[in-house]
Parts: C-alpha cells; structure tokens; sequence
C-alpha cells in the first residue's frame, strides 16, 4: 500500500501496534469510525491480540511487517521505549505516523524521528489528546496577556507506567498546553521531584519562567489519592479555570457595583466580582485528535503542531528531569 494517491472522499487503512490501556482506547475509536478504517492490530502479547481480534471483529496480525505492509499509517500505542525504533521503522517504509506521548525517550532519538519524516514528506504527529479537548481549544479564544499559569495533574500510584517518571507520564500534557498559550520564548526553568513509588520521579513540580514575564507553576504527582486536572491562568482582565474532566471553563471577573435599597430602613450591598461559565461543545478527544491525523494525510487538515514544537516540549521535559535528578 505505499505511496497510495488519497482523495477527498477515500478513507485512510490505520495499522494499531500496542493494545494495552491507550491501543484499546485507540483501537475502540477508529474501528467505530466512518471515516476510517482499521488494517488490524499487533502487540507482543498474542494472547491479548486475539482476544481484541475476537472481541471487535478485527485483524490480528503476526507481525508488525504484515500490519505495516496494509496500512497506510500507524498508530503506535506501545511502551516508550518502543517508540523510537517502531517510529522509524514505520517512517522508514513510507508510513504516516500517529505516536503516543511521549514522541521518544531522549531530545536525539525524537531529532532523528522528526528529521526522517521530513525527509520523507510525511505526517508525524505525537498523541497529545488534551489539545483537542474541548474546553483547551476555547480558552486559547479567551485569554489575552496570561500573567500566572498554575497546572494540576494529580493521580493515585497505577503500576502499569513503569517505565518513564511523572515528567513524561503527566506533566508533559501541561507543558506542551502552556507552550501553545504563551507566544514567548522560554526564559528559565526551575524544577524539583522525588521518588515515592517508582525509580522514577513520581511527584514534580515546576517552574517556567518566560521573556513575556507569564510565569506558569506545574505540578503533577501519580502518588495522590485524588484525581485532579485542573489549569488556572491569571489574565489581564480575569481569572480563569478550566476543569479538563467536565470540560468546563469558569470566568472571575473584578466588578466595580455599589447599590442602595431605598426604604424605611435602607439596604446597602456592593457587587465586587462577576462569575461566567463558558459554554463548551464537548467531543470525545481521543477521536478528535485520530480523526485530525486522518484529516491531515488526507489534505483536508494541516497539523496544529510543528514538529519542532514537538521538539520543543520533549526538551523542556527532558531538561525538568535532569534538572529534577541533578539534585
């Protein structure tokens, strides 16, 4: 199936390798969508393939030279030390590619991923799902001069991520919103984190200070017994907070009201703020963003992301986690 001419109205043949929590995610998406079509799936663990291949009604392929060879592009949903070597195999034979977050394990293997599909004129986009949640799209409308961001992603300890700390697992959601909020070069770089349950950072919190004088404070933990995901921006104007599990997005605005109530005894009160709630249109994310990929091999769509600022959140990321184990 290489080098396939697309049309307008032809659906792209998606190829799914990994089918642990996010590959069943993203296996229950793109075998529901009518806009594309699913080759089949491949995991290391045979048994698991069989039992999706059975439970959807879909290919489970043998090797990951059969699912590439009848696919026209890969979504790879396998651990993160797979990503590097599955992604250029797969750019490699001329496949566009959907990887999960994070794109590598290093700033060089994502240079060297970003260079060959380049090279080769195709698209390579990493699974950031939060930037097609709905309320993130709408409060890039909202806000005008950000001044303090402060970013939440809290969790209860899962031992199914064991390989990669809190920095890679979560926090790097909030730096690549944060990089797409503020229009200005990152300036400095504070971080601290420590182990709890893992060989990794497990709690983290950090500081990104930028030329703009926005500063935005992140802390992610998977070692906390509430699940919290929350971003708040103080704007020139208001204050903003967004709830990333509803969706919501709630507006503080200063109002300047004095009000007297005329009667026999007289009543005085002053309204001093104002409260908005933002009216999201709320979509399943995960679809957004498979259908975005589909949409941009096809012509239809151009990628919301650069592949340098692809490059650029994995660095920040990166430099956290050396900064965090320097200590």
């Amino acid at each position: 199936m290489q080098n396939r001419d697309y049309f307008m109205n032809e659906k792209i043949v998606i190829g799914i390798i990994g089918c642990g929590k996010m590959g069943q995610y993203h296996i229950n998406v793109v075998n529901q969508s009518p806009f594309i079509e699913l080759s089949g799936i491949y995991d290391l663990d045979k048994e698991k393939v069989e039992e999706l291949s059975k439970k959807h009604g879909i290919n489970a392929f043998q090797s990951i030279d059969s699912l590439i060879a009848n696919s026209d592009a890969i979504i790879i949903a396998a651990p993160t030390k797979y990503h590097f070597e599955l992604s250029m195999k797969c750019l490699s034979e001329n496949k566009h590619v959907l990887v999960e977050k994070p794109m590598a394990t290093s700033t060089d293997e994502a240079k060297q991923m970003v260079a060959l599909a380049n090279e080769k004129n195709l698209i390579f986009q990493v699974g950031h799902v939060e930037r097609f949640n709905g309320a993130v799209q709408e409060i890039k409308n909202i806000i005008k001069s950000p001044r303090i961001i402060e970013a939440r992603r809290l969790a209860p300890f899962n031992p199914r991520i064991s390989d990669a700390g809190v920095v890679f697992d979560l926090m790097i959601h909030d730096i690549d919103i944060v990089l797409s909020l503020v229009k200005s070069k990152l300036k400095k770089i504070h971080a601290i984190g420590k182990k709890v349950k893992t060989d990794f950072e497990d709690s983290a919190t950090c500081i990104l200070e930028f030329e703009s004088n926005t500063i935005a404070i992140i802390t992610s933990s998977r070692v906390t017994e509430e699940k919290i995901r929350t971003l708040s921006i103080s704007d020139e104007d208001a204050y903003l907070i967004l709830d990333y599990a509803t969706q919501d997005i709630t507006i503080h605005r200063q109002y300047a009201s004095h009000t007297t109530l005329h009667g026999k005894e007289g009543l005085n009160y002053s309204q001093e703020s104002v409260i908005e709630r933002v009216m999201i249109h709320r979509d399943n994310p995960l679809k957004l963003e498979i259908e975005h990929f589909s949409n941009c091999i096809l012509g239809k769509d151009s990628p919301i992301r650069k592949l340098e600022e692809e490059l650029e959140t994995l660095t920040i990321a990166q430099n956290i986690v050396e900064q965090i184990h320097s200590v």
